[in-house]
């Protein structure tokens, strides 16, 4: 059974938006599937545990147990671990036809890959058409020790790596999105890069003793965040290496040293996700260790 049916030619909609109290509800069903849906959990225990509230969560069906949910905030993600394509379809198009119908928009649709697509076919004319469709993102994870050595010159970022990492950061983020994060406010992106310092979420590697055009060698050549964090999983986002040093066989040790400092600090399973045309990424990332355990997709607008 197909799980897209327009939007637009199906008004009706038997979703609802979730209670505060109803969110444990909503994060039972997430973690059905934690690394699937790692983001989602990450905004939702914000809310439950630090009452941060970034966005709302909608329930489906509207009355009755809840059986799938859907974030909504700066990303709409579907969550919808029960496998019955009929439950799947209906759930959809509840959820697509809310979003057509809310006064809020993401700038994203992200999730697993057949959801994500689907959700996005059936609000498609109801919201501006995308920038880009990223339809394949092979989701990554690895549980165990890293298969090759790790750089020992990657560290853990302190408060007096800041300004040597945000740029790093911006150049790593026009790269993966298009656009650069100051554009959306400067001061905006330079907190996240100091809450994720706090966190010790970010690593990162100067240049040291290698060569360099520059000659410097307080310049950060590799940098990686745990952007999205559960009790489970840490999802590592942001990796980057500077175009001057690539090729050079930095990328596999230093994402070996991430992946440690995941597994022995933070959760007992790190994961990623990298777009399926990055074939150099991949495989760095299965050097290392990791293995494909689903499919993402993510609409950006």
């Amino acid at each position: 059974m197909s799980i897209f049916v327009s939007a637009r030619r199906t008004p009706q909609c038997d979703a609802r938006v979730l209670a505060k109290d109803e969110w444990p509800v909503a994060l039972r069903i997430a973690q059905q599937d934690p690394v699937s849906y790692i983001l989602a959990i990450t905004h939702i225990n914000s809310g439950l545990v630090h009452g941060v509230d970034m966005g709302e969560l909608w329930g489906f069906p509207a009355k009755g147990p809840v059986q799938a949910v859907c974030w909504m905030g700066a990303n709409l993600i579907p969550i919808i671990p029960d496998p019955d394509p009929e439950l799947r379809s209906e759930a959809l198009i509840s959820f697509a036809a809310m979003a057509a119908s809310s006064n809020k928009r993401s700038s994203s649709i992200v999730g697993p890959s057949d959801l994500a697509l689907a959700l996005w076919r059936n609000l498609e004319g109801s919201w501006k058409s995308p920038r880009e469709i990223r339809a394949s993102q092979p989701s990554m994870a690895i549980a165990s020790t890293p298969l090759i050595e790790p750089d020992p010159d990657v560290k853990v970022a302190r408060w007096n790596d800041f300004d040597a990492l945000l740029p790093a950061s911006v150049h790593m983020f026009i790269e993966e999105v298009g656009v650069s994060p100051l554009s959306f406010g400067s001061a905006q992106y330079s907190m996240r890069v100091r809450e994720l310092i706090a966190d010790n979420r970010s690593l990162l590697r100067y240049a040291s003793t290698l060569e360099t055009r520059s000659g410097r060698s307080d310049e950060v050549i590799f940098k990686a965040d745990f952007g999205a964090v559960t009790p489970d999983v840490a999802q590592v986002q942001g990796v980057w290496v500077s175009p001057e040093y690539r090729g050079r066989g930095l990328a596999a040790p230093a994402v070996a040293t991430v992946v440690e400092h995941g597994l022995s600090t933070i959760a007992p399973t790190v994961s990623l996700y990298v777009n399926d045309y990055n074939r150099r990424a991949i495989s760095v990332y299965r050097k290392v260790g990791f293995e494909q355990v689903g499919e993402y997709a993510t609409v950006l607008f």
